[in-house]
Parts: structure tokens; C-alpha cells; sequence
């Protein structure tokens, strides 16, 4: 058994290194000289890289690259990097790596807030946005669908069309009253971007072709996908309502 110069914790004689400090037996003060030259036909000791130093700089690097959630790796890694550099005796190198893996991580963890911070702010903007240009959208495909049901009436000599399907597109090649090419095959199902599209056509004899029709057009996800409901029928008077479906007593959209 031998006596770690440094700390007097005793060791095999086939170590190397102190199992206590993590001194090298060659580069003790008992060993080396003043100078830090090691004794003739000695080996000088190996230092390595803390792989911890390094995984901390890649994570520290990947904050502006992937995510800032990588920089509470980095944080870790980098206090596990520079605790075993310090207790290496100068074996184990890269505290400056550790350091930068440190500065980047406390940097992206700061910068979190202020990330909520926007986020807080944007988020309910384009929300807002967002079901604006739907109800824009509905808007225009309700006056898209009044064009259709008017030229179908005018084409067929059968009154208004009796559902959205009937002005869809054609199964075959050629067009007719049960498919008239109207409409493109989204509008024809009853929904566009957040809405959904509910069209009835009457007859106000009680028989006969139909004479009018009713259209509405409610968002699929009130307070998501839009927040007004729309009404028009074969006046082409589109109206609105915020609260509940729209219908004729609505007022009109301006």
C-alpha cells in the first residue's frame, strides 16, 4: 500500500490515480519535482477531455438550434463537468467548455420568460386573426353559394336547388340538375375553413318546385374556428348574429 502525497489516503501500489483526490501518483508533490518534471524512465500522465464538458457546450449550442428546453441539460451537465475537473487533479480538462455550456444554458432558462411573455401576447392575436379570415372566408362562400342557387334556377326550370350536393360536381363528364358543376366539391360537402354550411330550399305553395331557400353558416368551434353565425336566403341579404345562429330577424352584415 502507498500514501497519496496530497491527501494521505492510502492506495494500491498498481494505481495510478488517488481513489480519494484523483491525484496522479507520477505528478504529486512527494514524486514530481518543483519544476513539474517527472522522474527519468516515468510515463507522464494522460489528460482527457470531461466528456460532461462537452455534452454540456452541445446542449448549451443546440438552444439556438432546437430548443430551449436543452439548455436545463446544459445547466447540469455543466456543474457535473466542473465538479469532477475540480476533483480530477488536473486529469480530467475542459472547465472552459463546462463554462460556456453553463453561460448558454442560464441564458436560454432567462430567456423563458420573456418567450411566455410574447407568447401571451401573439397567441390571442392570431387566434383573433384567424377567425377573422374564416368569417371572411364564410362570408364568401355564402355569396358563392347564392350565385349557384340563382343560376341553377335560371338553368333547369326546376326552382332552387334542393340541397348542396345538387350543385356540386358532375359524377360523369357532362353536368345536369342533380350535379350542376356549381360548386367546387369542398363547398358542396357543407364546410369550409371553420364553418359549416346548412342550405334548405321550400316551396312556400306547399308543392311545386322550390321558390326560396335558407342558408346559414355557423363556425364549427364557436370562439375557435369563428365567432359569428351567418344567415342569407334568396334575397341575398347576408345577416349575423354573435350570440346564436343567425336567421332572418338578424341584422344584416354591413
Amino acid at each position: 500500500m502507498k500514501s497519496c502525497p496530497q491527501c494521505k489516503a492510502n492506495f494500491d501500489d498498481s494505481a495510478r490515480f488517488c481513489s480519494s483526490c484523483g491525484a496522479h501518483i507520477l505528478t504529486s508533490p512527494a514524486v514530481a519535482g518543483s519544476s513539474g518534471t517527472h522522474l527519468p524512465g516515468m510515463a507522464s500522465p494522460q489528460e482527457e477531455t470531461s466528456g460532461k464538458a462537452v455534452a454540456s457546450l452541445v446542449l448549451g449550442i443546440s438552444v439556438f438550434l432546437f430548443s430551449i428546453l436543452t439548455g436545463i441539460p446544459a445547466i447540469i451537465f455543466g456543474h457535473l463537468a466542473k465538479s469532477d475537473i475540480r476533483k480530477s487533479g488536473g486529469r480530467l480538462q475542459g472547465d472552459g467548455m463546462a463554462l460556456a455550456g453553463l453561460i448558454l444554458g442560464y441564458l436560454s432558462v432567462a430567456f423563458i420568460p420573456v418567450l411566455l411573455m410574447i407568447a401571451a401576447i401573439a397567441i390571442p392575436n392570431l387566434l383573433r386573426a384567424r377567425m377573422a379570415a374564416n368569417e371572411a372566408s364564410a362570408v364568401g362562400s355564402m355569396r358563392i353559394i347564392v350565385t349557384a342557387a340563382v343560376t341553377y334556377y335560371g338553368r333547369y326550370n326546376k326552382g332552387f336547388p334542393p340541397d348542396l350536393a345538387s350543385m356540386g360536381p358532375p359524377f360523369g363528364t357532362s353536368a345536369d340538375s342533380n350535379r350542376a358543376d356549381l360548386l367546387d366539391g369542398q363547398l358542396a360537402s357543407g364546410s369550409r375553413n371553420g364553418y359549416v354550411f346548412t342550405y334548405r330550399a321550400e316551396s312556400t305553395s306547399g308543392n311545386g318546385a322550390p321558390d326560396v331557400f335558407l342558408l346559414t353558416a355557423d363556425p364549427i368551434s364557436s370562439g375557435a374556428s369563428g365567432i359569428r353565425h351567418f344567415f342569407v336566403d334568396q334575397t341575398g341579404v347576408i345577416r349575423f348574429d354573435e350570440n346564436g345562429p343567425a336567421d332572418q330577424h338578424s341584422p344584416p352584415l354591413q
